[in-house]
């Protein structure tokens, strides 16, 4: 969607720290979000050429829907079941999570990459802690 590098860097920091409130609500450890298994695997999706996560994320920013996507992939992107099953979580735990709602909104067709990025960049400013809630 034509974003800069500081809207990738503030969206992949708040993105750590809403995936450790989610695992911190679900009974998981902070730390283990901050080790290859956390952020490791969160900067390979976003910055690994061979993401499939990644092809799947710039197609969607291009225009492409995920039916269009999916039908043209042999492989699975793991991230495009994640992101439903990531909302349901986030409901039942009461978390509010919005870049993680916003890809799943993205994916599913109810909001546009540009939609998306314009509401994450209008939030109120909170620390990245885990243990301070965000706004809902």
């Amino acid at each position: 969607v034509g974003s800069g590098t500081n809207t990738v860097a503030a969206l992949v920091t708040r993105g750590v720290a809403e995936m450790q409130r989610l695992a911190v609500a679900m009974g998981g450890q902070p730390e283990t979000l901050g080790g290859l298994s956390g952020v490791g695997d969160l900067m390979l999706t976003c910055f690994g050429s061979l993401s499939r996560n990644q092809g799947v994320g710039r197609r969607i920013g291009a225009g492409e829907t995920l039916e269009q996507i999916s039908a043209s992939m042999t492989e699975v992107a793991e991230g495009v079941p994640t992101a439903g099953a990531t909302q349901a979580l986030a409901a039942k735990h009461g978390l509010f999570l919005p870049i993680l709602t916003s890809v799943d909104d993205m994916l599913q067709g109810r909001k546009k990459p540009s939609e998306a990025i314009d509401y994450l960049m209008s939030l109120p400013l909170t620390a990245e802690d885990f243990r301070i809630p965000a706004p809902a």
